[in-house]
């Protein structure tokens, strides 16, 4: 991997970092607590938006460079990855549903289920951070 597409992939990361330190307070909040705060549901949903789309560019980035096709959708871009090794199966079996939360968050907020984002923040925490860790690894070898 070149230093460049290195440093695009480091910028896309930096971004999933900052989104899980801001998104940090609203792990605390209970249920009464989010929905009564407008300002602080529509940060959290494009906070969640914005890193979920940089961990799918940074796949599909992935991806691409190493010769392989784009995959037909966001999940599918976990997947791949995950099965190319880049990142562990497991983690991109876990992550690949939160294409659909970002779709979610895009397309239908009328039907958004308030109380699914609030949990997503908690996964995020947990799975973005390995996510992190696994392309850091990934991109510290290639």
């Amino acid at each position: 991997m070149s230093p460049i597409e290195a440093q695009i992939i480091k910028r896309k990361l930096a971004v999933i970092i900052e989104n899980l330190k801001t998104l940090e307070p609203i792990k605390s909040m209970n249920a009464d607590e989010y929905l009564q705060d407008l300002f602080k549901r529509k940060a959290t949903e494009r906070l969640l938006q914005e890193l979920i789309e940089a961990a799918v560019d940074i796949n599909i980035h992935i991806i691409v460079e190493t010769g392989h096709t784009v995959p037909d959708d966001y999940y599918e871009s976990f997947i791949k990855v995950g099965e190319l090794k880049i990142i562990s199966l497991d983690l991109a079996q876990k992550l690949a549903p939160s294409a659909g939360l970002r779709n979610r968050l895009v397309h239908e907020y009328d039907r958004l289920e308030h109380s699914m984002v609030l949990k997503a923040v908690n996964m995020a925490e947990e799975l973005y951070s390995r996510y992190v860790k696994e392309i850091n690894d990934y991109i510290s070898i290639v």
